[in-house]
């Protein structure tokens, strides 16, 4: 279904799309776990305390239409589609690549993560089973961040193209850290997001005049 060169862009649309999306309401989310109990705590950070207060005395109405348990789960819904993207995404350059090897076990090991990881969305905003939903995230989010900075390195000893793509996967951990400082937990999947959100760009692009199925970049390439 993913191999012809239409659905490719499709999928291409779709994490594009989903990348500027996760960016503008993934805050808006943050903004809306902060009025939550348990979000309060995250306010005791000065670089998150410093933007978000004022942040939600300006957008006020679209943080106060409901109570804020209610407000936070339904922001948080946008990350099931988001989620969905880029693992779509990823599963794209993956089947275009065609690994072999080491590569071919690291990139099962970081689609399990991300399938984990959207699975667990799914249970976090669109079911009551949120602290069962929980085990399975912190299962996707440590499988998630091992394998794809380990695939970031392979990416990186095999001159993938875009090379934006392998230090995003490289240094999603550091990234997580810093975003964590200054917003909430959930954003910090944006590294991972953009990640895959370019390299599918970049490939459907650079696939405009090749057969259908062409492995997106050999892993001898230097060019």
């Amino acid at each position: 279904m993913l191999e012809t060169l239409t659905a490719q862009r499709r999928v291409a649309r779709f994490a594009w799309v989903m990348a500027w999306i996760a960016t503008v309401i993934g805050e808006l989310h943050a903004l809306a776990r902060h009025a939550t109990e348990d979000g309060k705590a995250d306010l005791e950070l000065p670089l998150t305390r410093a933007w978000a207060v004022p942040a939600a005395d300006l957008l006020d109405p679209l943080l106060n239409w409901a109570e804020p348990d209610t407000v936070y789960r339904t922001y948080g819904k946008i990350w099931l589609p988001v989620f969905v993207s880029f693992t779509l995404a990823a599963f794209v350059i993956y089947r275009r690549r065609r690994p072999a090897g080491f590569e071919k076990w690291v990139w099962r090991l970081t689609l399990t993560g991300y399938g984990v990881a959207t699975a667990s969305v799914f249970g976090d905003y669109f079911t009551p089973w949120i602290d069962q939903a929980f085990v399975i995230t912190v299962l996707a989010l440590f499988t998630s961040l091992g394998g794809s900075t380990v695939l970031g390195i392979v990416f990186l000893r095999s001159r993938f193209r875009p090379r934006v793509t392998p230090w995003l996967l490289v240094l999603w951990i550091p990234l997580l850290m810093g975003i964590t400082q200054i917003t909430s937990l959930g954003n910090g999947i944006l590294p991972a997001i953009w990640a895959w959100a370019i390299a599918i760009r970049w490939a459907v692009a650079r696939g405009e005049d090749r057969a259908t199925g062409e492995t997106l970049v050999s892993p001898r390439e230097t060019t």
